[in-house]
């Protein structure tokens, strides 16, 4: 029987992202841009170290000043590169903490079974504390999920994680949010070319926003087979050439 997955109330529409352009200090990082995404397409976005990738993504969360398309507020899921649990919450209720925080009544049997479909059902009452870091991204993914937006943004949310482990957090991520608008941070090609549908390159200064690879099919994908590994090997290269 299929996993019931908290769906968005209608198809995830595409999204039209725009940043009006970000300086720091007085220098500027980030030049205006507008990315089309389409209806339930990863996009992934990668770059040197200080192109800045998470900084562009805070501020379509709204978590950093200006920028976000107005119809983004409260239409958005995040996730973190750390997991940003809260050690004294059991993990049900780390799930559900976006609704305490809104004073919402909370779903403790869609926690639980969310939890379940990560392999977390036993241990739904436990503290942090007491998992893997594997299984504290896994409890991080349950918490976006069950916030129900159809937009997901993910900041480099796997890289902490060893490879057998982020294949399996990949994985999840592709089935889990297939209804989803997703954009992906990550400092990783071979992950781009493993779950997204499109892959972009932010570079120079002020960065600029290039798509520099797009798949027929969705993920995940065997990243040595033979129509991928030239895909991968370009996005090597034009990284290359993007560092400072």
């Amino acid at each position: 029987m299929p996993f019931p997955v908290p769906s968005p109330t209608a198809a995830s529409p595409g999204f039209t992202l725009r940043d009006s352009g970000f300086s720091y200090n007085d220098a500027p990082l980030l030049a205006p841009l507008r990315l089309d995404l389409r209806p339930r397409e990863i996009v992934a976005i990668l770059g040197p170290s200080g192109s800045g990738k998470s900084t562009l993504l805070k501020r379509l969360a709204g978590l950093l000043p200006g920028g976000a398309a107005t119809d983004l507020p409260g239409r958005i899921a995040w996730m973190a590169q750390q997991d940003l649990l809260l050690p004294w919450l059991s993990l049900r209720e780390n799930v559900l903490l976006g609704a305490r925080l809104r004073g919402e009544a909370a779903d403790a049997a869609a926690a639980d079974a969310l939890l379940a479909r990560l392999g977390l059902g036993a241990w739904t009452t436990a503290r942090p504390a007491a998992l893997s870091g594997g299984m504290r991204q896994r409890v991080a993914l349950a918490r976006t999920l069950i916030e129900n937006r159809p937009l997901v943004l993910m900041d480099e949310p796997f890289s902490a994680l060893d490879a057998i482990t982020r294949e399996e957090m990949q994985d999840l991520a592709c089935e889990l949010l297939a209804d989803r608008c997703v954009m992906l941070v990550t400092h990783d090609p071979a992950e781009a070319c493993r779950i997204a549908d499109r892959i972009f390159v932010l570079s120079g200064r002020p960065a600029v926003l290039s798509e520099v690879a797009a798949f027929p099919a969705r993920g995940p994908r065997d990243t040595l087979a033979d129509d991928i590994l030239p895909v991968l090997r370009r996005v090597h290269d034009l990284l290359r050439e993007a560092a400072p």
